[in-house]
């Protein structure tokens, strides 16, 4: 066995402290979130708390759950990105994969399309003209058709393909396999790192989601989505917090402050998608490395 030698060791031993001290300023903000939504709301407001609750109370979740809507919204926010997640990953695959193949007469064309769509946007009004048009207004499919492809994601997934073996894919069509044949059976399971990885940015874009609600679904109250109703109850509390100060509702004041009730709003949409992360997590590092070898 080869000796460690007295530099190597310092550097590895300084290399594991300074992981440790970003991994903790890294986790340090979440705990103090997590701290803030169960420590009394009027103790908040003196400050001073960190790592730990100094006056631990359930009282920021119970106001957050008492509002209505919440239920509906959750359960809109997990059935949209459900679909999504699958659609979009399903959509991005099969793009990514047909522009990948050097047969396909319009692979430039289309790829110049989608870095077209990279660097310039129509803009929110043309975008509200087009989506009333075709009739997506207060429609469930609003929140999954306009974004169901992303030029970024396709090129990360386009360039993860074209590091697999040209040979699998010959060998299968002279087994006398079509493409579609070739995509679901050899080029989708040689792709899962890479899919995870898409998986999760689209899982996470959906699940946070919110303006497209206030512009696309306000109008219809079956469409609403957790983090759109978790914006409205952090401004209903910043309402009430103002109007007390002023007297205008001095016996009826506000239980919580608005910090308290942000802090308590973000472990509980953040909690889900952290539920979701460890099972991909395997999956995230090497796919996003391995997507980004070439382009």
């Amino acid at each position: 066995m080869r000796q460690v030698k007295k530099g190597e060791r310092l550097f590895q031993i300084s290399l594991y402290l300074f992981m440790i001290f970003m991994g903790l300023i890294t986790l340090y903000p979440f705990l103090n979130v997590l701290a803030i939504s169960l420590n009394d709301s009027l103790d908040t407001i003196k400050g001073g708390v960190h790592l730990l609750p100094r006056v631990f109370t359930w009282n920021n979740y119970r106001e957050v759950f008492t509002y209505p809507n919440l239920v509906t919204g959750f359960n809109i926010s997990f059935l949209r990105t459900a679909v999504g997640t699958g659609l979009g990953l399903l959509s991005t695959a099969m793009v990514a994969y047909v522009i990948s193949c050097r047969e396909f007469v319009a692979r430039r064309l289309v790829t110049a399309l989608f870095i077209l769509t990279m660097y310039v946007s129509g803009g929110l009004i043309p975008e509200f003209m087009l989506v009333r048009k075709l009739g997506l207004m207060n429609n469930f499919w609003v929140y999954i058709l306009p974004g169901l492809i992303s030029g970024w994601n396709v090129f990360v997934l386009r360039a993860y393909i074209d590091t697999l073996p040209v040979s699998l894919m010959e060998s299968a069509k002279l087994d006398g396999a079509n493409e579609l044949t070739i995509f679901l059976r050899i080029v989708l399971p040689l792709c899962k790192p890479i899919l995870a990885t898409i998986a999760l940015f689209i899982a996470v874009a959906q699940w946070n989601s919110w303006f497209d609600t206030y512009i696309y679904c306000s109008g219809k109250q079956a469409l609403t989505t957790l983090q759109y109703e978790m914006m409205r109850i952090l401004q209903d509390v910043t309402s009430a917090t103002t109007s007390s100060m002023y007297g205008i509702n001095e016996y009826n004041a506000p239980r919580t402050s608005p910090e308290s009730i942000q802090a308590a709003i973000t472990i509980v949409v953040t909690i889900p998608i952290l539920l979701v992360y460890p099972f991909l997590q395997k999956y995230f590092v090497k796919g996003l490395t391995l997507g980004a070898i070439k382009s």
